[in-house]
C-alpha cells in the first residue's frame, strides 16, 4: 500500500513539474524578445487616467511597483528612465515618452495623442514606437459595455507584445476622456506645457533604478492592465500626430542592438502608416535572406 501511495505521489509531483514546464515555455514563447515586450502601453494609459497631471504621470510610470517600465534599451542592467515631454498646439497635445539611452542619444518609446474635439469632449491613443514594437502599435480605451458585447474585442493572441491585448478594430464607440483629470488640466487655463526636467544621470532623488524582470515574472504583473484597452488599426488623433511626426527621436544605440528581433518581427507583418491627410495605409513587408 505504501509503494501505491509512494508511485502516486511521484506522478502528481511528475505531472505537475510537467505542466509547470509547459506553462513556462509557453510564457516563454509569447515573448518576441523586443523592447517592446518590456513597457506596458496600457498600464501607460491606466496611469495617466488616475494623475491629476503630466509631472504626477512621468512619476507613476517610472514607479517600480505600478510594473509599467521593465525596460533595459543600453542593457547596462539597471531600469531605464522614461521622461515626458509635451509637444502641443493649440487644443492638441502629443507626450512623448522618451528614455535618455546616454549622454549624447534618447529614444522615444511611445507618444500619447490628445485632441479636444469639443466643448467637454476630448480623444487620445497611444502610439508604440516601431523601433520598440517592431510596427507602430496603437492602443485606445475601451467602452466597457462595448466590450462585452461585441464578440471580435477578445484578448488576441498572435504572439509578441501585443498578443494579449483586446482587439479593439475600428470601435463603434469612441471613449470620451474628458473626466480623465490628467485631461482636463491640459486643458486647463493655468496648464503650460509639461518638459521633464531629468536627462541622462540627472533624475530626480525618489527615483532610484532596479534590475529588469523576466518576461516570464514581468508579464503576469502587467496584465491587470489589459480590459479597457485594446488596439486599434486607424489613427483617430490625426493633429495631434502631425505636431508629433517632425519631433519623433531614434537612438543609434537601441536601433542597432535591437536590430535582430525587430527585423525578424517584421517579416510578413502589417504595418499602419498614416498619410499627410490622415489617411491610414496598410503595407505588408517581407524580408529575405540573402544567397550566400
Amino acid at each position: 500500500m505504501k509503494a501505491i501511495k509512494l508511485l502516486a505521489l511521484i506522478f502528481v509531483c511528475i505531472a505537475a513539474n510537467s505542466k509547470f514546464a509547459n506553462a513556462q515555455n509557453s510564457s516563454e514563447s509569447d515573448s518576441t524578445g523586443l523592447p517592446g515586450d518590456n513597457f506596458s502601453l496600457q498600464g501607460a494609459l491606466e496611469m495617466f487616467k488616475k494623475a491629476t497631471s503630466p509631472e504626477e504621470f512621468e512619476k507613476m510610470i517610472n514607479t517600480e511597483n505600478n510594473h509599467v517600465n521593465n525596460l533595459d534599451l543600453n542593457g547596462d542592467g539597471d531600469i531605464d528612465y522614461i521622461r515626458v515631454i509635451d509637444n502641443s498646439k493649440g487644443d492638441v497635445h502629443a507626450f512623448v515618452l522618451q528614455v535618455p539611452v546616454s549622454e549624447s542619444e534618447n529614444q522615444d518609446i511611445a507618444v500619447i495623442e490628445l485632441e479636444k474635439t469639443s466643448e467637454n469632449n476630448a480623444e487620445l491613443q497611444i502610439i508604440g514606437d516601431e523601433d520598440i514594437y517592431g510596427t507602430q502599435t496603437i492602443v485606445e480605451p475601451i467602452d466597457e459595455s462595448e466590450m462585452n458585447s461585441n464578440e471580435s474585442l477578445e484578448p488576441a493572441k498572435k504572439g509578441g507584445p501585443n498578443q494579449w491585448y483586446t482587439e479593439a478594430v475600428d470601435a463603434a464607440i469612441v471613449v470620451n476622456v474628458w473626466p480623465w483629470p490628467c485631461v482636463r488640466f491640459t486643458f486647463g487655463p493655468v496648464y503650460r506645457p509639461w518638459i521633464s526636467p531629468w536627462r541622462w544621470r540627472s533624475y530626480p532623488g525618489w527615483w532610484h533604478p532596479w534590475r529588469p524582470l523576466g518576461w516570464r515574472v514581468f508579464h503576469p504583473l502587467h496584465a491587470r492592465y489589459y480590459r479597457g484597452y485594446g488596439i486599434a488599426s486607424t489613427h483617430r488623433v490625426v493633429r495631434a500626430h502631425r505636431v508629433y511626426a517632425p519631433h519623433r527621436v531614434t537612438s543609434v544605440t537601441v536601433t542597432t542592438r535591437h536590430a535582430g528581433p525587430v527585423n525578424h518581427y517584421r517579416v510578413t507583418r502589417t504595418k499602419t502608416t498614416v498619410g499627410p491627410k490622415g489617411h491610414v495605409k496598410t503595407t505588408r513587408t517581407t524580408v529575405r535572406g540573402r544567397k550566400r
